[in-house]
C-alpha cells in the first residue's frame, strides 16, 4: 500500500506544479493518468484487504464450479450516485440502508466517492475516514478520489479487477468503450426507493 501512496503524492504535486508553472504545464499529461492509476491502486488494495487466500489444494487458473458468473463476496458502490435515490435529495442514510442490504445478503461492500461528496452531504469536505464514520464502515472500505478527478474510472477499474458488480443508476456511457463489460446483463445493479422502500436490482445475485 506504500507505492500507490507515494505515487499519489507525487502525482499530485506533478499536477499542482503543472497548473502554476508554465514552462512544465505539460507535466499534467503524464501526472493526471498517474493519479488516477494510484487511486485505483490504493482502492484495489483496500477492498482486497483481508481477502482469503486460495486454498491450498485448489490449482491456479482453476474455476470452482461452484463460482457463479460475478464473485458474490465483493461488490463496489457508486456512492456519489446512491445518495440521490431517495426523493432526489443527497443522503448518507441512504448509502447507509443500501450498504446493509447488500451486507444482509452476503456482499462485502466497498463504497467510491467524488471529491465533493463531503461538501454535497455535510457542507465540508470528508475524506476516507470520516466517510467511513459516517457509513459505520472501516476506513479501508471507502474511497474519496482526489478534486479533479472523476470517480467513474476508479469504480470501473476495481470492478474489473474484483470481477465485482457495481450498484448505481449511471450506465457509464461515457465509459462503454474502454470497459464494454458494463453492457453485460447483471453487471451494474440499479436501485431506488418505491413508496418510501429500498429496492436493487440483484437479478440472480441473492
Amino acid at each position: 500500500m506504500i507505492a500507490p501512496l507515494i505515487l499519489l503524492l507525487f502525482s499530485v504535486a506533478g499536477i499542482g506544479a503543472a497548473l502554476t508553472l508554465a514552462p512544465i504545464s505539460d507535466l499534467i499529461l503524464l501526472a493526471a493518468p498517474c493519479t488516477i492509476a494510484s487511486l485505483y491502486l490504493l482502492l484495489r488494495g483496500y477492498l482486497q484487504r483481508g481477502k482469503p487466500g486460495r486454498q491450498r489444494n485448489q490449482r491456479p487458473g482453476l474455476r470452482s464450479p461452484s463460482r457463479s458468473l460475478f464473485k458474490k463476496t465483493y461488490i463496489v458502490l457508486d456512492g456519489s450516485n446512491i445518495m440521490h435515490w431517495k426523493d432526489g435529495t443527497p443522503q448518507i442514510a441512504t448509502v447507509r440502508e443500501v450498504i446493509h442490504h447488500l451486507i444482509a445478503k452476503g456482499f462485502s461492500p466497498g463504497v467510491v466517492f467524488d471529491a465533493n461528496a463531503g461538501h454535497v452531504l455535510f457542507g465540508k469536505y470528508h475524506h476516507h475516514g470520516a466517510m467511513g464514520h459516517r457509513l459505520g464502515l472501516p476506513e479501508d472500505r471507502v474511497m474519496v478520489v482526489q478534486k479533479g478527478t472523476p470517480a467513474d474510472p476508479t469504480i470501473l477499474a476495481a470492478a474489473r479487477d474484483l470481477g465485482a458488480r457495481i450498484v448505481s443508476n449511471d450506465r457509464y456511457v461515457d465509459w462503454s468503450d474502454t470497459h464494454p463489460e458494463v453492457r453485460e446483463p447483471g453487471r451494474l445493479i440499479r436501485g431506488g426507493y418505491r413508496e418510501g422502500a429500498l429496492w436493487l436490482d440483484l437479478l440472480d445475485a441473492g
